[in-house]
């Protein structure tokens, strides 16, 4: 579910980018999906180790997952998009691999330290 979020909001914040009406707004919008992304990372590591009761590793295995398919939605979206512009362009297809790997290593290490931290305050409480 959170991969599918992550699809949407890179392609729904790239479009309002794109139709931005100065540069500043550009960089807002982009600023904005970085904020609404890790609102849902940090909410599905708040759900995993509060809710669930997971622990670090299998919540960072869980949040690396949904980065993952969440850049590999992104990475179909550029493939598919490049395809029906004209002149058609030619988007790597080695995409398809290379953005979800580059995006889950980060986020496995990001959310195992994170849901670390949420373990031990859960346990202080």
């Amino acid at each position: 579910m959170t991969g599918a979020i992550y699809a949407v909001v890179g392609i729904l914040f790239a479009e309002l980018a794109k139709n931005a009406s100065s540069h500043p707004m550009v960089i807002a919008w982009r600023l904005a999906a970085w904020v609404v992304s890790f609102v849902a990372f940090f909410a599905q590591l708040r759900y995993e180790v509060i809710r669930l009761g997971n622990p670090a590793m299998k919540t960072a295995q869980h949040a690396a997952l949904a980065v993952a398919l969440g850049a590999f939605g992104l990475a179909l979206a550029a493939v598919v998009h490049s395809l029906s512009i004209s002149p058609p362009g030619h988007f790597p297809l080695w995409a398809l691999i290379i953005w979800p790997i580059v995006t889950a290593i980060p986020a496995f290490v990001a959310a195992f330290g994170l849901a670390a931290v949420l373990i031990q305050a859960r346990r202080k409480t």
